[in-house]
């Protein structure tokens, strides 16, 4: 669960000093790999590609590649986790990336950290972008506390700049069931709300974590479903490589009503229901388990790159790459 940023950057720009004439030969042995998955592995890699990238075959030009340089500048973390993949592809195969929150769809294909969720294309290509903020999975040896022994208080601490959220803080902040706090910018507005930060280990002493979407989406989610408290939330708008289109309420997380009306008596209900509440623990602790494989998920975001390449014009593909792009979600 523990991150270094110092370490984060530093791993990027080994990326950049790596010779980029030797990504050929690297990518090649990756996708070699793909000759050897049984057909169960296969389809499922095949499903999440194409979730990942739905766009239809176009001829729109994708402009050429700003600087590295400049890109870098725009924002060190999507840079990186772009270029972590991007490198092992010839330096004139072009691509949009589409920096920070992106809760909109964009008018030409781009590689994105976020979408709104669709059932219909987009022509938002998601890869796994703000790894170092988003990305971040309790190990079970990490979870000291037991369901059992957690308050039976629903907790958040986060920044409550949108309505939305300062909503939800109008409603509960006083209410006993709840500990909010607001831990951004002491603005005037938000100053009643205002409290300290707190770590990540001591939200665990609750049962319930508030994972309430932002800009985009919650970036607590990940790390909250992989621990052994409970999402508590209305049903996701927006969705990032994590495919929060896929949860499932009152499966994988506590549903709440988008108006938050119905809070207190969900959280009566799994607080007098255990057996419940640990039953979604154990969903949403499954669901994260393929995002802890690290192999499957270089290859996912190189055959995502690799799509986006072929359905804009710029590369052929193998017959097996081909099944797999044209495999329905």
């Amino acid at each position: 669960m523990k991150q270094n940023q110092f370490l984060y950057n530093l791993k990027g720009i080994s990326y950049l000093l790596s010779p980029r004439c030797l990504g050929k030969y690297a990518l090649d042995k990756k996708l070699k790999k793909l000759q050897i998955l049984d057909e169960i592995t296969r389809q499922a890699i095949a499903k999440r590609v194409n979730y990942y990238c739905s766009f239809a075959p176009t001829a729109t030009p994708i402009p050429p590649n700003p600087s590295l340089l400049s890109m870098l500048k725009k924002g060190s973390r999507y840079f990186f986790d772009t270029y972590e993949y991007a490198r092992f592809f010839p330096k004139d195969l072009a691509y949009i990336l589409e920096y920070g929150d992106v809760n909109y769809q964009v008018p030409i294909p781009a590689l994105c950290k976020s979408r709104p969720i669709t059932n219909a294309p987009s022509n938002n290509a998601l890869l796994k972008l703000d790894k170092f903020r988003h990305f971040r999975f309790f190990k079970p040896s990490e979870l000291k506390i037991a369901y059992e022994d957690k308050k039976d208080t629903l907790i958040f601490r986060g920044a409550c700049y949108q309505a939305h959220r300062q909503d939800f803080m109008q409603k509960y902040f006083n209410h006993p069931l709840c500990d909010l706090g607001h831990v951004g910018a002491n603005k005037p507005e938000l100053l009643a709300w205002q409290k300290e930060k707190i770590s990540i280990e001591k939200h665990l002493q609750h049962k319930f974590i508030l994972s309430l979407e932002g800009n985009d989406v919650a970036s607590n989610l990940k790390w909250v479903m992989s621990s052994n408290s409970i999402a508590v939330m209305p049903k996701p708008k927006f969705e990032t490589w994590f495919m929060e289109g896929k949860l499932i309420g009152n499966h994988h997380y506590i549903e709440i009503k988008p108006d938050y009306s119905d809070v207190p008596e969900r959280l009566e209900y799994f607080i007098t229901h255990p057996k419940e509440a640990k039953e979604i623990i154990f969903h949403a602790n499954a669901y994260v388990q393929p995002f802890l494989d690290q192999n499957t998920e270089e290859l996912l975001n190189i055959l995502v790159l690799r799509k986006y390449f072929y359905l804009t014009g710029q590369i052929e593909v193998s017959l097996i790459e081909k099944e797999i792009f044209e495999c329905k979600k």
